[in-house]
């Protein structure tokens, strides 16, 4: 271990010009450091201080609406995108991720929804009982003839989070094959789709 500073390792009074002076450097236990002492926590701050606060929404300062949506036409997955950002609130300015802030959402006339090239008779929807051999497939067309809300359901269901949260936006989004709904007394408002 050599000599301790100051003065140790060859350093001198007159030696005190450039980075080999010993105050352009941290002692610790006798040895030097390759870093400088001033750094930039060292220096005062300048101007005014800036104060910013992260907005975050909680469960009892989030506003929910419901909203409704016409499928008559509409491309499955283009519509599922959006419906999957208003149930999780990421078109309104307080989203916030780990809160569900996000709307109600309507949607009917799901029969009527369009897709396009032969996924009707190529695409294929899986299921499995938990038991050897009972993996059972179904064609989306067939799929629509029988439970035409649950294809939207399952494009929807893919493009959210697969967590308790994710579930919980889910169980906000209400499907129904034909025009008529029985959410008239929340009074819900047109959804505005991007074509």
């Amino acid at each position: 271990m050599g000599p301790p500073f100051p003065g140790g390792y060859g350093m001198t009074a007159g030696n005190s010009a450039g980075l080999n002076s010993a105050r352009h450097y941290s002692v610790d236990r006798g040895r030097r450091l390759a870093f400088p002492c001033a750094t930039l926590f060292d220096r005062p701050p300048r101007g005014r201080p800036v104060s910013m606060k992260t907005y975050v929404a909680t469960p009892a300062t989030r506003e929910r609406d419901w909203l409704v949506v016409d499928a008559t036409g509409q491309t499955l997955g283009r519509l599922a995108t959006q419906i999957a950002d208003a149930l999780r609130g990421k078109r309104k300015p307080e989203y916030t991720p780990h809160c569900d802030v996000g709307d109600f959402v309507i949607v009917v006339n799901a029969e009527k929804v369009a897709v396009t090239g032969k996924k009707l008779e190529d695409k294929r929807y899986y299921r499995h009982s938990g038991y050897p051999g009972a993996l059972r497939s179904r064609t989306m067309g067939e799929l629509l003839e029988r439970r035409p809300e649950e294809v939207l359901r399952r494009a929807v269901r893919g493009m959210l989070p697969r967590t308790r949260l994710g579930r919980a936006q889910l169980r906000k989004l209400k499907i129904y094959a034909g025009p008529d709904h029985p959410h008239a007394a929340q009074k819900p408002e047109p959804m505005e789709l991007s074509s």
